[in-house]
């Protein structure tokens, strides 16, 4: 089970990740020194995003993370949509976040783009081989790697801020204000991964005390780090750097500290993707238990058990992804904006079913409203992007469709079998049970079903959702 601690580290592994490592000098490129105000609306944005899926993952424990809370709220349609936006955006993200953290290495041991592909392959099978010990294990070593991490980014600003001039802050938007838009939309990456986490909301020892304390103490790490090390970046360094952590613990250890980058950056990446699988993986087990993806899936869905295959599935694709970036020269920026619009999806979905789910009058449904707005203006900035999602979206409808198809024709088969032969043939064959009251000449005949995202049993009156 879960302690708050490894809870937290989980979700400041998920969301700090790679962003710090290249995102403070890509939002610089794109606005100048008024980057400062992306960062600061995305860290606003987070708060309210994290709280909302803390209340959620406190107040409905399930394997399926915000794909059941979806499921409860607008049934199984939308449910798989979510469910496959989130689970097939995170072996294809692995491609760009892995890469991050390999070039660091390559700048120090050379080799170029075979060396950042070669590490990006070893951070793959690293955290699959973590979460097949279990979240348990995952939780431990995410733990180590979170105090690790903050440890260095903290010596690498201390060390750095002596440096500072605040001329390097004007003019403050060169590109103009209307540049803040992009670079938001570019640092929706840094922040995802609030909705990683409310899968494993079922693991810890007791959710609704352990996943809100665990939510504040990250949103609190996330915050101050992001905005110390953008601030830092703008203030120390007179121009826009691709590294520019490498750049600061240059300034504050001396031209030999490129070997401590590399290692900051594959402990960022290394956290980041340990999350991201641990929590695909158990999605991925919840949605085959739910019929969102094919049963094969569903085995080590219930906490406390690993989900070995929808983890291999993962890993699989992830790998698949960097042998075809190997094969093609397939650039990072697009695939990274394509997984943030799919991220968006989720967002929007997520924080709309806590609206709906949530207590009335409440705080938490107040914060849900606030952060749905939010990150409806997110979705308005993503653009092109949102093509990916939708045609992921189309992919896990249509799946919903066929096995929608599938079940029926199924169960009107079996009535037919079971049927008396006394039966006029002329009477269409009910397909609710013989212990069941007729429908009315104007109701529909078709049987209510579960929703695919839902643990509780078949009894709970909360679980059937007509689709």
């Amino acid at each position: 089970m879960l302690t708050v601690k490894q809870g937290a580290a989980l979700s400041v592994g998920a969301v700090l990740g790679t962003g710090v490592i290249a995102l403070p000098g890509i939002a610089a490129q794109i606005a100048g020194p008024a980057a400062l105000v992306a960062w600061l609306a995305l860290i606003l944005l987070s708060a309210p995003l994290a709280l909302t899926f803390a209340a959620l993952g406190a107040r409905f424990p399930d394997t399926g993370g915000v794909a059941s809370y979806v499921g409860r709220a607008f049934g199984p349609r939308a449910a798989a949509v979510v469910g496959w936006s989130f689970y097939f955006a995170v072996p294809v993200g692995a491609l760009p976040a892995a890469t991050f953290g390999g070039a660091y290495v390559a700048a120090v041991l050379g080799g170029g783009h075979r060396t950042t592909l070669l590490t990006a392959a070893a951070l793959v099978a690293l955290v699959t081989a973590a979460n097949l010990g279990g979240v348990r294990v995952s939780g431990r070593v995410q733990l180590g790697l979170a105090a690790a991490l903050v440890a260095l980014l903290l010596a690498a600003i201390l060390t750095a801020l002596p440096s500072a001039d605040a001329a390097n802050l004007r003019p403050f938007a060169p590109h103009g204000w209307t540049a803040v838009g992009p670079a938001i939309a570019v640092l929706v990456w840094g922040f995802a991964g609030w909705e990683a986490l409310t899968s494993l909301a079922a693991d810890y020892r007791d959710p609704r005390r352990d996943v809100p304390r665990a939510t504040w103490i990250a949103v609190g790490v996330v915050g101050v780090l992001y905005l110390a090390v953008a601030a830092t970046s703008q203030l120390v360094l007179a121009h826009p750097s691709e590294a520019p952590l490498a750049d600061l613990l240059a300034i504050g250890f001396g031209p030999g500290s490129r070997a401590l980058t590399a290692v900051v950056a594959v402990l960022l990446t290394a956290g980041a993707m340990n999350a991201y699988f641990a929590g695909a993986a158990r999605l991925g087990a919840a949605l085959g238990r739910d019929g969102a993806l094919p049963a094969w899936f569903a085995r080590g869905a219930d906490a406390g058990q690993v989900p070995r295959r929808s983890l291999a599935v993962v890993a699989g694709l992830a790998a698949a992804t960097l042998a075809v970036a190997a094969a093609t020269g397939l650039s990072t920026r697009p695939i990274m904006l394509a997984v943030s619009g799919s991220f968006v999806v989720v967002y929007v979905l997520g924080t709309a079913a806590a609206v709906r789910l949530l207590p009335a009058r409440s705080w938490a449904r107040r914060t849900a409203a606030v952060a749905l707005v939010s990150v409806l203006g997110l979705l308005a900035l993503t653009g092109w992007y949102l093509l990916w999602s939708v045609l992921v979206a189309a992919a896990a409808l249509l799946f919903v469709r066929y096995r929608l198809r599938s079940s029926t024709m199924c169960m009107a088969a079996s009535s037919a079998e079971a049927a008396p032969p006394s039966m006029p043939t002329s009477e269409p064959i009910s397909s609710f049970s013989s212990s069941s009251p007729r429908p009315s000449s104007g109701a529909t005949s078709r049987p209510a079903r579960r929703s695919p995202t839902s643990s509780e049993s078949k009894n709970s009156p909360d679980s059937v959702v007509v689709p």
